[in-house]
């Protein structure tokens, strides 16, 4: 049975990436990638970077762990990773060449320097390509640990846990209703912790270090592994849909002091990211947005099920309008910050689904942007 709570959690999580992106290119706290902020004085619209920040991709990992488990549970460990393959590989790589140069492009354009000026075809077009990079290091990051995945089920798939004393077993079964409860929170809100400190935290000038704390792959691992072999447990699931409401008032408390304390700051930094209200928050919000959903949202409509199939490809070619559009606001008009937002907001909104829709029906370029073979219109 198709669990629509996790397809409806993913899509939702997606449409709040494409609104975050839209705040975070015009952010004045100094995190890195779009083109600054409207002055040095407070941009309030920035607590939006904020509030999501901290849970919304470790969500997305958990959610492709849970799916991970659920898929292997039916299909072939070479059956599976084919497939990711071609749906996050392909994508990631083949597609920088073909589609997100673009993005590339307009990422240069942001960064404005003097060396680029120096540069000639085809060197030009080579750096578009990796620049083009963009929010698909979430999907590179996703296809690596799939291969980590396989390589941890080879390893232990001998590996039999059995409690043989019925007195300790009875004990587990008496008690867990009240053990799981305290521990789930507790040790997601830890590993969340342990996790940060996988960072560079003083990352080097001038090396591949902020790369290593963009794609954070030690830290992402966890949370992928944590919904592969503790989320996609249905008595887990009961758990968090019990009590999504108790988990969601104490994310925001500690969203709200959060707020307090920090707001001005970079809030990317491994420094950040290692605070322990952000490590409560962050992992406390992940539990209550599980547990909301397998309370609320475990159906579908016709809405719901076309954002299922197109949220991936939506994610896949938001970035451009993001790029684009944003920044030739910002360098050649003279319109209002609010005018910008709005704009961008519509646009990204809009023209992702519009400018996926028109990829998934040219065959050749569909199967390098989307990793599909075949193009869904008539499904």
């Amino acid at each position: 049975m198709r669990k629509y709570w996790i397809d409806n959690l993913r899509w939702f999580t997606v449409l709040l990436v494409l609104l975050y992106h839209v705040i975070y290119f015009y952010n004045n706290k100094g995190v890195f990638g779009g083109v600054g902020g409207f002055g040095d004085g407070p941009q309030y619209q920035d607590v939006l970077m904020y509030i999501l920040y901290p849970w919304f991709m470790p969500l997305l990992f958990i959610l492709a762990g849970i799916s991970a488990k659920y898929a292997l549970d039916r299909h072939s460990g070479k059956e599976w990773f084919k497939s990711r393959t071609l749906k996050l590989l392909v994508p990631s790589t083949i597609g920088l060449f073909v589609f997100q140069w673009m993005t590339g492009y307009f990422n240069t354009l942001v960064a404005r320097q003097d060396v680029l000026a120096s540069l000639k075809q085809p060197a030009l077009y080579f750096l578009w390509v990796i620049s083009g990079t963009g929010p698909l290091w979430f999907i590179q990051d996703l296809w690596l640990f799939s291969l980590i995945l396989l390589l941890i089920r080879r390893i232990t798939r001998n590996w039999h846990f059995k409690i043989k004393n019925e007195k300790v077993k009875k004990h587990l079964h008496d008690y867990e209703y009240w053990y799981l409860p305290k521990i789930i929170p507790f040790g997601i809100c830890v590993l969340y912790w342990l996790g940060g400190q996988t960072l560079i935290f003083n990352p080097r000038p001038e090396s591949a270090d902020g790369l290593y704390n963009l794609y954070k792959p030690l830290f992402y691992l966890i949370f992928f592994l944590l919904g592969y072999y503790c989320f996609s447990s249905k008595k887990i699931q009961k758990y968090l849909s019990d009590g999504w409401w108790i988990d969601m008032v104490c994310a925001i408390a500690a969203c709200v002091y959060l707020l307090f304390d920090t707001y001005g700051e970079n809030n990317t930094t491994p420094q950040y990211l290692a605070d322990p209200f952000n490590c409560i928050y962050g992992g406390l919000m992940c539990l209550a947005m599980m547990g909301w959903f397998i309370a609320k949202f475990d159906k579908t409509n016709a809405f719901a099920g076309y954002m299922t199939r197109s949220s991936f490809g939506i994610y896949i070619v938001h970035y451009l309008i993001i790029a684009s559009i944003g920044s030739m606001m910002f360098y050649y008009t003279q319109l209002p910050p609010v005018a910008m937002y709005i704009i961008l907001t519509v646009a990204v909104f809009t023209l992702s689904p519009l400018i996926y829709e028109t990829l998934r029906r040219i065959p050749f370029v569909r199967w390098c942007v989307v990793g599909e073979k075949e193009s869904k219109v008539n499904k």
